[in-house]
């Protein structure tokens, strides 16, 4: 049997970038031949059932081959990695017996994950990572989470005398561009609970996250010649720097933690005619979350009263706050706990400075935390997973299983 190291290689050999400009559902094909993939796999080893649909979405069954009604019990991953770095010809990078040092990234002369700059490094001595070798991501976020639920998948259709109660597989596209549950159907997919596997270091489990928004900005400037400009040129980056500047420097992610919030400028592209500007903007508390929507709202009406109505702002919220969902099944977080203690695992709950597919899931009726996939520094280039963190990740589902077949 293959290990889930095995698989995470294989996955991340695919590319599977998704593409936040898009316009289609999943945003990138390349996307749909992992999912083509995964459907594979779950025949080969059983799953009858196993399909991709139209939009991009993998579901299949384990059946229960037990004599008691238990909980259907879910488990989901996402298959697409992030447009902030490239996904393409990952070239994956082992550290065997890991010894506390430096870590060279051939791709790139000069560039290391530093011990200094990732003291968590230092965790994981004696241990095999897995790091990029600095030219793309690794695509543990969210590659391991399907390596895991994929091993363990493969566990339970060639030992049937583990016993089980019914288990359903999902695999998503589309996640990072927080399109990943657009079309998802929960009804279709039959789980009473289920947990994403999407989380970074081994412990970690979530059910509270941020509330989520995007935030598209133009501005239509007037390029004229620069020795005849006065008072006629209006230079559009000048006045998207200056709408940033509205907002508060303090607030952005470089300076925020925890329970913090922010505005976070992820795409900047202008000439003197015209410029745009992405922005994500996030909290965990929905009233604090409604004022920094209704910020960014007054900045843009200042500058449009300013220099008359040149910027159009488009404002989309992602996700929200999966804690008041999740919270009056509580059982489920305790049996999340449970099932890593006894892996000889120590949980840390704590809140994700981030979204999770969960988070919409839960808003659709499927309860859904999220629990660690092993993962560090996910999207960019000094992505690392111990493999280890792995193993860990695929025996909290074992552990899951048994608890809700009791």
């Amino acid at each position: 049997m293959e290990t889930v190291t095995d698989k995470f290689l294989r996955y991340v050999s695919f590319e599977t970038t998704s593409d936040e400009n898009s316009t289609t559902h999943p945003s990138n094909l390349l996307e749909v031949k992992l999912s083509e993939q995964l459907v594979k796999e779950m025949k080969a080893i059983g799953i009858t059932d196993a399909a991709v649909d139209e939009n991009g979405y993998v579901m299949g069954t384990i059946p229960s081959n037990i004599d008691r009604k238990v909980p259907v019990l879910g488990f989901i991953a996402h298959v697409d990695t992030s447009p902030d770095a490239s996904g393409r010809d990952i070239k994956p990078q082992f550290i065997p017996n890991y010894d506390g040092t430096d870590i060279p990234l051939p791709g790139v002369p000069g560039l290391a994950l530093r011990v200094a700059d990732f003291p968590e490094l230092l965790d994981y001595k004696g241990q095999t990572l897995i790091t990029t070798d600095g030219t793309t991501l690794l695509g543990a976020d969210d590659k391991a989470g399907v390596a895991e639920i994929m091993y363990v998948a493969e566990y339970l259709m060639k030992h049937p005398e583990v016993k089980h109660g019914t288990i359903k597989i999902g695999f998503t596209p589309d996640e990072e561009i927080g399109c990943g549950v657009d079309f998802f159907d929960v009804e279709k997919f039959g789980a009473d609970y289920a947990y994403t596997m999407d989380g970074g270091a081994i412990g970690e489990l979530e059910y509270e996250n941020f509330n989520a928004a995007s935030a598209k900005i133009h501005v239509q400037g007037c390029n004229i010649h620069p020795g005849y400009a006065k008072g006629k040129m209006v230079n559009a980056m000048h006045v998207a720097m200056e709408l940033d500047s509205l907002l508060p420097a303090e607030q952005r992610p470089e300076h925020t933690c925890d329970y913090e919030g922010f505005f976070h400028l992820t795409g900047f592209n202008g000439t003197v005619e015209e410029a745009s500007m992405s922005y994500i903007i996030r909290d965990h508390d929905r009233k604090r979350f409604e004022e920094r929507k209704a910020l960014i709202e007054a900045a843009v009406t200042y500058i449009n009263n300013k220099y008359g109505g040149i910027v159009k702002l488009e404002l989309r919220d992602q996700y929200y706050n999966m804690r008041e969902m999740v919270e009056p099944h509580y059982h489920i977080i305790e049996k999340a706990i449970r099932a890593m203690e006894m892996a000889g695992i120590r949980p840390k709950v704590q809140p994700i400075r981030g979204g999770t597919d969960g988070a919409r899931l839960s808003f659709m009726g499927l309860p859904c935390p999220n629990i660690f996939a092993g993962g560090h520094n996910f999207h960019g280039k000094l992505e690392f997973v111990p493999v280890e963190s792995m193993e860990k990740a695929a025996e909290v589902i074992q552990n899951l299983i048994f608890l809700f077949s009791e």
